[in-house]
């Protein structure tokens, strides 16, 4: 009897142990995780063959599949996410398979995001970007300023062609937005071979407060293959917005090129209101771009943006700003703070140096559109 009891303990223990560590498919799902960073890293080419051939696979299927629930999956993925950790304290079961979870979850998020890191920028894909030394095209300030003065003069003139209504308010059909958003990141599919192919649907998030607290106009879950945007923020940021987050569904996961994406994506679509919300878009990048590079004097002595821009331009209404703060038992600050040092650092360990500061790159790939693509 001694002798079976301990074999049952030592078979309980070698399966709590093969539960823990994941299994042969778990340990083999862990290399292979292992290696896709590995190559993307050191491997030229690797990423971008990656992104181009293999990657559109995970968006025909995966999120194909994803589109066709009518709220974000990856919302409800994270609330199941934070239940799980709670969970651990109370949970055996949970516990042991917790491993086993986040291998997964790194094998996704690899796939569906961090080779990604690694493809070769837009910026090296323009001639002439170059010098012959292989140092970057410095742009003058000379230059920024006839970009900086170009993007304002079209906003000041759009404010007063896009419709409004008799309160001079904006009234746009979302679902119709959708598709808009869709149809315009398509038509780049021309010039950027990867933006062509299907494209899952935008999505509005439940838990927009949240993400006007953090000052986010849009999010992509790598791990639900989703484009979602913050709902409450105002209607001149959505189809900016959409596009942007479209563009990350197609392996353009730098912030600056998603946005350089997304501002192409809307000036050049029919739709008058989505050509205002690209300029408005890339507005305060370039104005503050060319604020930090000149003297007050000199930034005052030119075109200036107009109050009808101005009152278009802003991320939340007063009223929305107000029902955020009332509903939330969060401040705002502390989650902003939190919200920024988060993705700063997952940006900075996927290789972005510069890490939130690299929204700003949008201004150089619009230089470089300006000057050169158009030259």
């Amino acid at each position: 009897m001694k002798s079976t009891r301990s074999e049952n303990k030592n078979t309980d223990n070698k399966t709590e142990k093969k539960s823990i560590v994941g299994g042969p498919i778990f340990v083999f799902l862990l290399i292979i995780t292992i290696l896709l960073n590995i190559f993307s890293w050191v491997i030229p080419g690797f990423s971008d063959a990656y992104s181009a051939k293999i990657f559109p696979i995970w968006v025909n299927t995966y999120g194909r599949f994803t589109s066709k629930f009518p709220f974000s999956v990856g919302e409800f993925m994270i609330i199941a996410g934070l239940i799980w950790l709670v969970m651990i304290l109370f949970s055996k079961w949970i516990r042991r398979h917790t491993i086993r979870l986040l291998i997964i979850i790194a094998l996704v998020m690899t796939l569906n995001c961090f080779v990604n890191y690694h493809t070769t920028p837009i910026s090296d894909t323009y001639e002439n970007s170059k010098l012959e030394d292989g140092t970057k095209r410095e742009f003058t300030i000379a230059e920024l300023t006839e970009l900086r003065d170009e993007i304002v003069n079209i906003c000041n003139q759009m404010s007063t062609e896009v419709p409004r209504n008799e309160n001079g308010e904006f009234s746009y059909d979302e679902q119709e937005m959708k598709e808009t958003a869709r149809e315009a990141m398509s038509a780049l599919g021309e010039r950027f071979p990867k933006l062509s192919g299907y494209y899952v649907t935008p999505k509005q998030l439940v838990f927009s407060g949240f993400m006007s607290q953090q000052y986010m106009q849009g999010y992509f879950f790598p791990f639900s293959m989703e484009a979602n945007y913050n709902d409450i923020m105002y209607i001149t940021n959505k189809p900016f917005t959409m596009c942007h987050e479209l563009a990350h569904t197609k392996s353009y996961i730098f912030e600056d090129e998603a946005n350089f994406l997304a501002y192409l994506a809307c000036i050049n679509s029919d739709d008058i209101f989505f050509r205002y919300s690209g300029y408005l878009g890339v507005l305060n990048y370039v104005n503050n771009a060319f604020y930090a590079n000149v003297s007050k004097e000199e930034y005052l002595s030119h075109v200036r943006i107009s109050d009808l821009v101005k009152k278009d331009n802003v991320f939340l209404t007063e009223e929305n700003w107000k029902k955020v703060e009332e509903s939330s038992p969060l401040d705002t600050e502390t989650v902003k703070k939190a919200a920024d040092t988060f993705v700063d650092t997952t940006l900075k360990v996927n290789g972005v140096n510069d890490g939130k500061a690299s929204y700003d790159r949008v201004v150089e790939l619009m230089l470089l559109e300006y000057f050169i693509q158009t030259s």
